[in-house]
């Protein structure tokens, strides 16, 4: 983290660390200058280091969200996560092709050294401009990533810059530049009681995990652990977890397996007692009701002799 000096000072630490490796592999002085592109471009080796952006970090932007506790107190400090953006410049005698020699030379710098060292920041540092910055300090290191620009864009950026003829440039990225605030959060409570506990499965006292604990035909109040040992639910040791484990699986294993025997039970009976019923009453009554009619008459009744005609039997005409 860092204060609102970190902008100012990553520029600053950019500017010296061109000076310092540029100018003794070029051979001569070079003049390194944060600012922007002059309208004039210089005769003498010089390189411009201009800061024309900064963005929000995408990855970092949202890193920070809760940093207040429901009743107000700061958490956490925030802090912006910033990406810098920088157009470096160089001029000098375009007959000797100065400038490209330059952007050759620096190129190859920031491919060597992407981060940027803490000497350097602390050197930079020294600025009176830059007094109180703790950018030396910031756990999180600049790194330089160069930006590729199409013609669109170049004349973009280079149309925004009035009345400053084109340069050869190159475009680079420093990353990741955090800005905290000023506030100071409110410090975390100590822990009061510790309590830590890891056990593997199966040993005493560990949680069983839900089914885990029952087997098909394992007896009530036994069970059988990972490690293939049976456990009693009421040794010691054994919490509640595991009783209210047990008493769920036994409930489980037992309530499916009751209904199909009921039904299997009730299905035959009802269709055995329904259907023989039926069928001998039926065949009593049609059985009684044929030997009434086929049982031969009584002597004296009416009839016994009787004809078809009316007359009794054996009666002389």
């Amino acid at each position: 983290m860092s204060n609102a000096l970190a902008i100012a000072h990553v520029t600053q630490a950019l500017a010296l660390l061109l000076e310092n490796n540029v100018g003794p592999e070029f051979g001569e002085a070079v003049k390194v200058e944060p600012r922007k592109p002059p309208a004039e471009a210089p005769d003498h080796p010089t390189i411009n280091v201009f800061l024309y952006q900064v963005t929000p970090n995408t990855a970092m932007r949202n890193n920070d969200l809760p940093t207040r506790a429901s009743d107000g107190t700061l958490v956490k400090r925030p802090a912006a996560a910033l990406d810098l953006h920088y157009l470096i410049s160089a001029y000098g005698d375009e007959t000797e092709l100065v400038g490209q020699r330059l952007i050759g030379a620096l190129v190859r710098t920031l491919h060597e050294i992407p981060i940027l060292p803490k000497d350097v920041i602390e050197q930079a540092g020294e600025r009176p401009y830059l007094t109180g910055s703790d950018l030396a300090e910031a756990a999180q290191r600049v790194r330089f990533t160069p930006t590729v620009m199409d013609v669109d864009e170049t004349s973009k950026l280079w149309g925004m810059l009035y009345q400053t003829p084109y340069s050869l440039s190159v475009v680079y990225q420093a990353s990741l530049i955090f800005i905290d605030g000023r506030e100071t959060p409110v410090p975390g409570k100590p822990v009061e009681r510790p309590e830590v506990r890891v056990l593997p499965f199966g040993a005493p006292g560990a949680p069983v995990p839900p089914g885990a604990g029952e087997e098909p035909g394992s007896a009530d109040g036994v069970s059988v652990n990972g490690s293939g040992r049976a456990d009693d639910a009421d040794a010691p040791g054994a919490g509640q977890d595991r009783a209210a484990t047990k008493a769920v699986a036994r409930t489980q294993a037992k309530a499916p397996a009751k209904a199909p025997a009921r039904t299997a039970a009730a299905t035959p009976a009802k269709s055995a007692a329904k259907a023989p019923a039926k069928a001998p009453a039926k065949s009593s009554a049609r059985t009684r009701k044929q030997g009434q009619t086929n049982r031969p008459a009584k002597p004296g009744s009416p009839e016994h002799g009787a004809r078809p005609d009316g007359g009794a039997e054996g009666a002389e005409s």
